[in-house]
């Protein structure tokens, strides 16, 4: 079984939202989804989202995309790709903060996913920043 893991704020749902678990999922056979907690957004995007973390997994939750959906560590943002052990890792196409450093941190923990970088779905249209 191939497990693959995703990563997001997913705060307020849109078509792109939906295209990435979508896209993320054909990937493997069994898709983790990883929220990014409040003080996270907070911290990387300076700002608070509309809903709370458990509001926000209870929505991708109600997608019936993912088979799991979990919410990421405070403290080593990694540490939850360790502790699932992903065959595969798919990024946004405009995911940076997390991503920069995410090879390298893999190397550190002797782990080799498969990264996969999915495309922008509409992005001139479904693009969170733009539908705040």
């Amino acid at each position: 079984m191939t497990i693959v893991m995703c990563f997001g704020t997913f705060d307020i749902l849109h078509p792109g939202h939906i295209y990435f678990l979508r896209e993320a999922k054909r990937l493997g056979d069994y898709l983790i989804a990883v929220l990014a907690r409040d003080s996270t957004i907070k911290e990387v995007k300076g700002i608070t989202p509309k809903y709370d973390e458990k509001q926000r997994v209870e929505h991708i939750r109600d997608l019936r995309i993912a088979d799991k959906v979990v919410l990421g560590y405070e403290a080593d943002k990694y540490e939850i790709i360790e502790e699932m052990n992903p065959d595969v890792i798919a990024l946004g196409y405009d995911q940076q903060a997390f991503a920069d450093k995410l090879k390298e941190e893999m190397a550190k923990r002797k782990m080799e996913p498969k990264i996969v970088r999915i495309r922008s779905y509409k992005e001139e249209h479904y693009k969170s920043s733009k539908l705040r």
